[in-house]
């Protein structure tokens, strides 16, 4: 794989660093653009990788990785413009992890004819356990797909879609999922300290269940529908449960909360898209 420029420090970054070191990925091929002095040191103690406080240094490298704020995206690409502008290789990769910039947005702030990729990842690959979204824009060829999809593999899966609209239904159902399951054990945690078992040892069950749910939904080769179907005896304690949410329109409930988070998508991407 080619040299890799990470502008930004933060968690994110630090955790496809550690996933790309661990894949075996030379940390001396590494460096890492971040205002932050003592965040600077900090990483270069962790990953023993370069480090500057000069975004401009990243254009060094044939794959920049764009892993700040979205908020400061435009600045910080609108800098490095100026230098693109001159440069007679442009055959440069950008990735973007920046959430609800479109590429086009990007590749206007930079001064067009970029290759880009723009991810959607969530929380979960700060554990190596990610889900991520890719899209490349036209002008990504078919080894910085390979070389963009190695380095989010180094967190977990990718998955691309062909269409960028599709990143507002990934946000929806993988970059906001994690908390929709944070809030089913949430609800869970409490509702069995209300039937009298302790905190301690309701969050105990609580989280070994999700987990375990996981993997088996992960490690079969059936649905989940058909996971829940085994588990739900009839007339058991199970399909009690089952029966009361499918009596509140669970389903409903759910297919409104990710259209809503969908929807916010693509406002947002209006929103930090204008000029």
């Amino acid at each position: 794989m080619t040299s890799i420029s990470f502008i930004g420090g933060g968690n994110m970054a630090g955790s496809l660093i550690g996933g790309l070191i661990n894949a075996g990925y030379d940390a001396s091929k590494i460096l890492i653009t971040e205002p932050n002095k003592s965040r600077r040191q900090d990483l270069e103690n962790q990953y023993q990788a370069h480090t500057s406080a000069d975004n401009i240094d990243a254009l060094k490298s044939e794959t920049i990785i764009l892993a700040v704020k979205p908020q400061r995206l435009k600045t910080i690409c609108l800098q490095l413009k100026q230098q693109l502008v001159t440069r007679k290789n442009k055959n440069l990769l950008f990735i973007s992890i920046a959430a609800g910039i479109r590429s086009t947005d990007i590749n206007r702030w930079l001064g067009g004819d970029i290759a880009i990729v723009r991810c959607m990842p969530n929380t979960p690959a700060l554990v190596q356990c990610g889900a991520t979204g890719l899209y490349a824009n036209p002008l990504v060829t078919k080894t910085q797909k390979q070389q963009a999809e190695q380095i989010l593999q180094a967190v977990g899966i990718v998955t691309w879609v062909e269409n960028e609209d599709l990143l507002n239904a990934v946000t929806a159902v993988s970059g906001s999922g994690p908390a929709y399951f944070f809030l089913m054990m949430e609800a869970m945690q409490h509702a069995g300290e209300k039937l009298g078992l302790s905190s301690e040892v309701t969050q105990r069950l609580v989280l070994q269940t999700a987990l375990g749910a996981a993997r088996m939904a992960t490690e079969s080769d059936v649905s989940a529908e058909e996971l829940r179907k085994r588990v739900t005896s009839k007339g058991g304690t199970t399909e009690k449960a089952i029966l009361s949410f499918q009596s509140a329109n669970y389903q409903q409930i759910v297919l409104d909360a990710l259209q809503a988070a969908n929807d916010r998508s693509i406002s947002l991407a209006d929103e930090l898209g204008s000029d």
